[in-house]
């Protein structure tokens, strides 16, 4: 009898955790509000540059986007050593050369469904003109856009990166970005003499911003 009075009392008790267990519902996916504005800080071949992005969701894998910056653009061969009085020369460096390219285009989530949302990997690739800006290098930074000349190019990057939190307002991420800009007409001169027609640069990109 006692046997029979405690398999009563503790069956509610299983029947109750079991529907529990089929009742819990798998927790969403967290939804990010679609836009996205902000700034990238760029590290590269050339040292720090600055940028500046507008993002716009699909859907919860496809971002499309349009991004500008700036930074500078350095041939592989100069050689920067300081001098006596503590300058910083380049041998041979005929011009500043700075490098202005504004692409549109898109990433592509990865691991949506195996990864949680504070870490969102994607894929990215972008493509659109490009503004050369050279600059004489025997004149001071600031009075040699004076005697600024403008060069064309047309170009783009592949990359990836990652957003990182669930913050529904602000937006941090970090990626990396492999650029290629085929420069019209005779290319740019950072060497005395040596001209070049095709930029590639690599450059690691803070991105910092808001979502809306």
């Amino acid at each position: 009898m006692r046997r029979v009075f405690a398999i009563l009392l503790f069956l509610p008790l299983f029947i109750s955790a079991q529907n529990i267990g089929e009742l819990a519902p798998e927790k969403p996916p967290e939804e990010f509000p679609p836009n996205s504005w902000g700034m990238d800080i760029l590290i590269g071949d050339g040292g720090f540059g600055l940028g500046t992005f507008f993002r716009h969701a699909f859907n919860s894998t496809v971002t499309g986007f349009i991004d500008f910056s700036i930074s500078e653009s350095k041939d592989d061969r100069e050689f920067e050593y300081i001098d006596i009085f503590g300058r910083s020369v380049v041998l041979g460096k005929e011009n500043r050369v700075f490098f202005l390219p504004l692409n549109a285009g898109v990433q592509y989530r990865l691991f949506e469904k195996t990864l949680t949302s504070n870490l969102r990997p994607y894929v990215t690739a972008g493509a659109g003109p490009t503004l050369l800006v050279t600059t004489p290098y025997r004149k001071e930074f600031f009075s040699s856009f004076g005697d600024a000349r403008l060069k064309y190019a047309v170009g783009g990057y592949i990359g990836m990166g990652a957003n990182f939190g669930i913050s529904k307002s602000n937006l941090v991420g970090l990626n990396f970005r492999y650029y290629a800009a085929y420069i019209f007409g005779e290319g740019v001169e950072n060497l005395t003499d040596r001209f070049r027609n095709k930029i590639t640069s690599f450059y690691v990109t803070l991105n910092l911003g808001i979502m809306y």
